[in-house]
């Protein structure tokens, strides 16, 4: 009996659950605003190679 109730009273566990929904939640907002910023990234890199080769073409 002291047995489960020390472990109902144990919250380690929950503690990492909790630290490991936290750390998910991160890494799913850093993807998606790295998705967001990857396409402008993509589209000002494309515009400066066009810029860049019909300077090259005059």
């Amino acid at each position: 009996m002291k047995f489960l109730a020390k472990l109902r009273r144990n919250e380690e566990g929950a503690t990492a659950i909790e630290y490991g929904l936290i750390a998910a939640l991160i890494a799913v907002a850093a993807i998606a605003a790295m998705q967001g910023m990857g396409s402008q990234l993509k589209s000002t890199f494309e515009k400066t190679s066009s810029n860049m080769a019909s300077v090259n073409n005059s």
